[in-house]
């Protein structure tokens, strides 16, 4: 996964290990950026959890808030500590307006995402 830096002396929030940063059928308003350390994205069905991957310092995730604000279709938790910076909709548009390729690799990582969900999907039919 393409790497993406925005603002890395910006202030985030801490997490701890373990901590969650959000949880899956949270409404979401806000996406994220991972500053320093690893969050794993997991799914969560009846009691049980899924790890789905580890992101990774300068990756984003939750950005689908940012466009629909629907409920997170996954939870995100700190794998040791880890500082995320968060980023709403308001704040988005305008480091868009100052870095437009911004919007660019924000579409090509959710374009990337979508075309690995689907090679899942695929491989769990076969």
């Amino acid at each position: 996964m393409r790497k993406h830096s925005i603002e890395k002396g910006a202030l985030g929030r801490v997490y701890q290990d373990g901590e969650f940063i959000t949880r899956q059928g949270d409404v979401g308003q806000v996406m994220y950026v991972i500053q320093q350390g690893k969050v794993e994205v997991l799914m969560e069905k009846e009691g049980r959890e899924t790890l789905l991957r580890v992101a990774e310092e300068g990756e984003f995730l939750g950005e689908m808030a940012i466009f629909d604000h629907e409920v997170r279709s996954a939870s995100l938790r700190a794998k040791g500590e880890v500082k995320v910076l968060t980023i709403d909709k308001k704040n988005f548009l305008k480091r868009i307006h100052v870095d437009p390729s911004l919007a660019f690799r924000i579409v090509q990582t959710m374009s990337q995402r979508v075309r690995e969900l689907g090679d899942e999907v695929a491989r769990l039919k076969g």
